[in-house]
């Protein structure tokens, strides 16, 4: 059986952590774990053994830090090549006769991808791409993708893997102790993206303990329909008589993994510092135990970075601004390829209510799949919300979907041949939820019999390839009255007839109102109609008042909204607004959503903040850089930085440790007042000096260097030079450059655990050489403890806890 048939039937045991048990077998600081697959091949193959024979009937290949980031150097015994073919040629000698399967381990490649400071998106796909078809020539068995803790690097992966090999894919990702990945993800995104994808099993693995990851697993349960996989660290490392330890014992791990078994999990296995002994004792404790059944959620679900929506629970908004046709500003936007202010409308539009915005970018003469990916990227980096991408070019429609990170609807595809035929495969591969839209060669059908028999043809057809009908969305398009009086009726026939055969809907609603005056009104009574009929998703204005009104009032009747608390505070923000203007021409800014609303918005306060600090809570850098300049007319340079820049900074530095947004608004927020910096410093008189030197650098034996240089970023930002010596760092380096600087502050930062020996080493020899120098450390793997127990003065568990380290260190908190 291969692992797909092997988790449908029953739980499937996965091996524990290798780099741990090479720390044990010698390992030494700053070794690279991989190169032991070509010099010491016996006691990985030793290791894979001991795991067999403890019961794993999953082993993992040692190629979890194989890339070509790391191992640049294409030629030679330790070329990316080899040393993969290695790690699986240890892992096959050691299954041989034993049954196991042996999995080809993909881990992060070090970098962020597809925002500030990172790399492409296509360069890593073709990272990963390299690293998978050399695994799978190798004889792996299936790919594993885990350790990921940026959701658009795992599509990245994935979307590598299918396109690389025709192996099953699996997929695991880090969670912190809030239930989110580092990119802002909650398990509902996580799955919605890999079910889209087509993952065969998908999970949580590597940075908490069996007892946190007990915490976040209903959640992945809940929607998940393909099985889900369980691999905690053996607790978190401490010191204990000088060695990095685990605290949680094989017994102690045993149990919480039985009790997660009987939750519903299927892959269960162990990945830092968890040893034969913990594989065995797990065995032991599954004995009897029969696994819940894999159901299928039958969920329509479309998600951004962060979050995901159900579509059917409450009837949602799509934005439908961002469009050319009849709106003149964005069809100048496009022409002039200033997407950054087509992504500022998408934000005006979260502010008042949409919960997925539109993206249209059909206008002749302009380049529509770049200008599409182009908005779509600015849109993902300052907006929580998904997307719906609007385009009849496949062209267009395929580089978007590539782009995007997180399941879009995609509007659309029709019942004509050729419409079919480009767009399903799309579909298909990458994973949205399609609206189908009720036309055909013939036309739109006049009755609700002709339309519903071409939902039923998109439907049958999608399924013929692998499409599910819970991932179709049917528009049964609105028609403009002034051309057809029972238009209106018909379509909201149609409508109701949808709903009750179990088919989710979507109208574009304004299109009803075409060619008569008061629009608004007739929109606005026409979409209270079609909530009633059992709408599920309408295209609208949510800036418009009558459309808000008669949302907020729609979900106040019909129950959807519990205490009326939203109404309330939609009337009260109402009444705010006509007192201040006299009139409501707008929508009033909408109420916070009730649990279990969606969740959503764009990034930023809400007004009575300055144009620049606006800027850069919405991470819009050219904003920003303008804004900036406007305020230097007539404000001193550091004014604009200490009233303007660094509450901006500060405010977002709260947020993000609040949860309330993530990396990816962190960094354009960092970009943003990077920009303002600019040119607030072209302008400062020469000496104004900086706040202070800080080192940073990942140490010896470790690539990953994003966290690091989200740090550089903010640090910079408030002032302070940064010195970064960059990753794979050897403490010689560290400490001679500390002295030369006469550095008063040096932060250290890993993800591997196999790197803090190396990260112990560096502060050892700086405390000696250099006692007065503070150290601080971050990264993954690391807890305040364990950070205390090696000799570091500070722990920063984020860029914004590096911030206030660097404050206090140079007296500028008080």
């Amino acid at each position: 059986m291969n692992i797909t048939e092997k988790l449908n039937h029953g739980f499937v045991i996965f091996d524990g952590g290798m780099g741990t048990m090479l720390q044990a077998r010698g390992l030494s600081a700053g070794e690279l774990p991989e190169t032991w697959n070509i010099t010491r091949p016996e006691i990985v193959t030793e290791i894979h053994r001991e795991y067999i024979k403890a019961g794993a009937e999953v082993v993992t290949a040692n190629t979890f830090g194989a890339n070509r980031l790391k191992y640049c150097d294409g030629s030679g015994d330790f070329c990316l090549e080899n040393i993969i073919r290695a790690g699986i040629g240890c892992a096959k000698d050691a299954a041989r006769d034993s049954g196991a399967l042996v999995a080809l381990d993909v881990g992060p490649l070090g970098k962020v991808v597809g925002w500030l400071g990172g790399i492409g998106f296509e360069e890593a796909v073709s990272c990963f791409s390299e690293i998978v078809r050399t695994g799978a020539l190798a004889g792996a068995d299936f790919i594993l993708i885990e350790t990921m803790n940026d959701i658009y690097e795992l599509k990245a992966a994935v979307l590598a893997a299918k396109e690389a090999c025709d192996l099953p894919v699996v997929a695991t990702v880090v969670f912190d102790e809030s239930g989110r990945m580092m990119s802002g993800s909650d398990p509902a995104s996580v799955v919605a993206l890999l079910e889209g994808l087509g993952v065969a099993a998908l999970g949580i693995n590597c940075s908490l303990g069996p007892t946190k990851m007990k915490s976040i697993l209903p959640e992945l349960l809940k929607y998940a329909s393909v099985p889900v996989i369980v691999q905690p660290n053996a607790g978190m490392p401490q010191i204990c008589d000088g060695k990095t330890v685990y605290n949680v014992s094989p017994a102690g791990f045993a149990g919480h993994m039985r009790e997660m078994a009987e939750a519903g999990a299927r892959g269960l296995g162990g990945c830092c510092g968890t040893t034969p002994e913990h594989i065995k004792a797990l065995v032991g404790a599954t004995q009897g135990i029969t696994p819940q059944p894999i159901t299928e959620k039958n969920l329509t679900m479309i998600s951004s970075a962060t979050h995901a929506l159900v579509i059917g629970r409450r009837p949602l908004i799509i934005g439908e601004r961002i469009n050319p046709t009849g709106k003149k500003p964005i069809k100048e936007a496009l022409l002039a390829g200033d997407y950054a202010g087509i992504a500022e409308e998408g934000a005006l539009q979260a502010d008042a209510g949409a919960d997925i915005l539109d993206v249209n970018a059909g206008l002749p003469g302009i380049d529509e799949a770049g200008a599409l990916e182009a908005i779509i990227t600015e849109l993902q980096m300052i907006t929580k919300l998904p997307l719906q991408i609007d385009t009849s070019n496949p062209a267009a429609m395929e580089r978007a979907l590539r782009a995007y990170c997180g399941v879009p609807l995609i509007n659309s595809v029709s019942g004509k041949s050729e419409s079919l035929a480009s767009v399903l495969p799309l579909a298909k591969k990458y994973g949205g939820v399609l609206v189908g839209l009720t036309l055909d060669d013939d036309g739109i059908p006049a009755d609700v019999a002709g339309r519903l028999k071409i939902a039923e043809k998109i439907i049958a057809e999608a399924e013929k390839h692998g499409i599910s009908p819970n991932r179709i969305v049917i528009d049964p398009l609105a028609m403009s009255v002034s051309a057809d009086p029972s238009a209106a009726l018909a379509t909201l026939k149609t409508v109701a007839a949808l709903i009750d055969m179990g088919i989710h809907t979507l109208l574009g609603i304004s299109n009803v109102s075409y060619g008569l005056p008061m629009r608004d009104t007739l929109n606005s009574a026409f979409f209270t109609m079609a909530l009633y009929a059992g709408l599920s998703l309408a295209i609208v204005n949510p800036n418009s008042a009558e459309i808000q009104k008669a949302y907020r009032a729609y979900l106040a009747l019909s129950g959807k909204d519990e205490n009326f608390s939203e109404f309330i505070d939609f009337a009260k923000n109402a009444a705010k607004s006509e007192a201040g203007s006299g009139q409501a021409a707008s929508a009033p800014a909408p109420a916070a959503p009730a649990a279990g609303a969606p969740a959503g918005g764009a990034v930023g306060p809400g007004g009575g903040h300055s144009e620049l600090y606006q800027a850069i809570v919405r991470g819009m850098e050219a904003a920003a850089q303008d804004a900036a300049v406007e305020l230097l007319k007539t404000n001193d340079a550091l004014e604009v930085i200490n009233g303007h820049i660094i509450p901006a900074l500060g405010w977002v530095g709260e947020e993000f440790e609040k949860k309330r947004i993530f990396l990816p608004q962190l960094l354009m927020s960092a970009g943003a007042a990077t920009a303002a910096f600019g040119q607030v410093r072209a302008i400062m008189k020469a000496g104004c000096g900086t706040k202070g030197k800080i080192i940073l650098a990942t140490v010896k034996g470790d690539i990953h260097d994003i966290g690091k240089n989200i740090v550089k970023l903010l640090l910079e930002n408030y002032g302070y030079e940064v010195i970064d010596l960059g990753r794979d760092v050897s403490y010689e380096t560290i400490l001679k450059s500390t002295q030369d600087n006469n550095v008063r502050l040096v932060g250290l930062s890993a993800l591997m655990t196999t790197t803090l020996p190396a990260m112990k080493q560096t502060i050892k020899v700086l405390r000696r050489e250099v006692p007065d120098c503070r150290i601080m450390v971050g990264g993954a793997v690391l807890t305040e403890e364990y950070a205390k127990s090696i000799g570091a003065d500070y722990y920063a568990p984020d860029a914004t806890g590096a911030v206030k380290i660097a404050e206090e260190v140079f007296g500028q908190g008080k």
